[in-house]
């Protein structure tokens, strides 16, 4: 069994209270920072913890707060980014809704290190009952003296605010998150100026994801080297995984990184294995932006050795046989699903939800969805396929935000990997328009089951 840091209470009755969350232990963490430490010493304690940010980019967290500007006479702002929009991915909704203590006593901490007295949690619109959590327990926080003025008598203020989102996925990207903070359309902004400098309303601002800043509260109450002792180099302390897909235990698991990729999701423990007694055909490891791989390289990397849950093993070989852990979002695949299906499904969400900003993104994710639909339904031409090949290629690393990769990378991945099923969808297009696609049907499939 695994240890747990964030998780290690979930199942305690009534823990999203606050008398229960206090009996158990909760706000340990902000006497502790606001009596005894400096927010320079919180800052360094992030540091030496190598807390890595949970929202996808995996960027250390310590070293982005060190980033932030001081100007003297100007607001500094923390953001927790709650808009969990990444298909696959919900964990950070399993934490605000069972533990939204945790979070407010992690931005708590987080915002004294910052020196910010304003902090907001922007939330993706669709979870509209956790707001609801949220409030309620901002408001137990606040009755019980952990935020307003002068908390604890230590002299720092601290105000927390929830803001709701209007569901579009871009507003994960952080910027675009300001933009829509401040009430304008949410469009990513050209960097520089980073957010650490300019961000909300042209303050410092640092952005980071609820994950990351829960993740605090353990490193503060077990300190930083023993919460660096967890995992393995450079990815410290534990990690939550959202498994789903064709698996016998879907949920959200927390992991210390020191597992193969093949126990995760074969162990009782975790996934529990295949359901329906079908076999492993491939994974996105890292939520749908991130890409796919077949089963003999999500168990292995190209030297042979296991492949392990961490940041640096999941990305090993690079994109030719890697992937990313990303906001962790585990989809599973067995081996009656079409790639093809899927890739298509994806390239919808992505052309739906781009803003447009940027013509590579904007005319290029419109073009892969009405691709991928023909050759999904049987009308596609062997051209097709380089074709897409080609226009993923000119979408990314050309888009003013992350959005362009998240949208070409499933599309490039799948192509590398599968690129028989999609010859295979062409050259039959009879038993494609009866979606009678089963494994059976592929030419050379058994190479990547396991």
């Amino acid at each position: 069994m695994g240890r747990k840091l964030l998780l290690d209470k979930v199942q305690i009755e009534n823990i999203r209270f606050y008398d229960v969350y206090r009996r158990e232990g909760g706000y340990r963490s902000v006497e502790k920072v606001l009596k005894t430490m400096s927010p320079l010493d919180v800052v360094e304690e992030v540091k030496t913890s190598g807390l890595r940010g949970r929202g996808g980019a995996g960027f250390p967290t310590g070293l982005k707060w060190s980033f932030l500007a001081k100007p003297e006479g100007i607001p500094r702002y923390l953001i927790v980014n709650a808009d969990e929009s990444e298909p696959g991915t919900f964990k950070d909704r399993y934490l605000m809704e069972l533990l939204p203590h945790l979070l407010i006593e992690g931005m708590i901490v987080s915002a004294y290190a910052l020196g910010s007295n304003c902090s907001y949690i922007y939330i993706r619109g669709e979870y509209s009952w956790i707001v609801d959590i949220l409030e309620q327990a901002i408001a137990e926080a606040k009755n019980n003296g952990w935020l307003g003025k002068n908390i604890l008598g230590s002299g720092f203020d601290c105000e927390i605010y929830v803001q709701r989102g209007a569901g579009a996925y871009i507003c994960g990207e952080e910027t675009a998150l300001l933009e829509s903070l401040e009430g304008k359309r949410g469009n990513p902004r050209i960097k520089p100026p980073f957010p650490a400098v300019k961000g909300l309303w042209d303050c410092p601002t640092v952005v980071n994801n609820v994950e990351t800043i829960a993740a605090v509260v353990p490193i503060i109450n077990e300190g930083a080297e023993e919460y660096a002792k967890i995992g393995i180099g450079k990815s410290t302390g534990t990690k939550l995984i959202s498994a789903c897909g064709n698996i016998i235990n879907q949920g959200v698991f927390e992991i210390d990184m020191t597992i193969s990729v093949e126990e995760f999701i074969f162990s009782d423990e975790y996934c529990g294995g295949i359901a329906n007694n079908r076999k492993l055909k491939a994974c996105i490891p890292g939520g749908s932006s991130v890409p796919i791989l077949p089963a003999n390289l999500l168990l292995k990397t190209t030297k042979g050795n296991q492949r392990m849950m961490t940041y640096e093993s999941l990305a090993e070989g690079g994109f030719q046989s890697g992937s990313m852990m990303g906001s962790g979002g585990f989809i599973v695949l067995d081996d009656n699903q079409c790639v093809v299906k899927h890739t298509y499904t994806l390239a919808r969400f992505y052309r739906h939800e781009s803003c447009g900003q940027c013509s590579p993104c904007r005319e290029g994710t419109g073009w892969m969805e009405k691709i991928l639909h023909k050759i999904e339904n049987g009308k596609g031409k062997q051209s097709d396929i380089d074709l897409l090949w080609d226009i993923q290629r000119k979408i990314d690393g050309n888009t003013i935000c992350p959005f362009g990769e998240a949208a070409a990378w499933p599309v490039a991945a799948a192509i590398r990997h599968f690129r028989d099923e999609f010859e295979w969808h062409i050259d039959n297009p009879e038993l494609c328009l009866q979606k009678n696609y089963g494994i059976a049907n592929y030419a050379k499939p058994i190479e990547i089951l396991v």
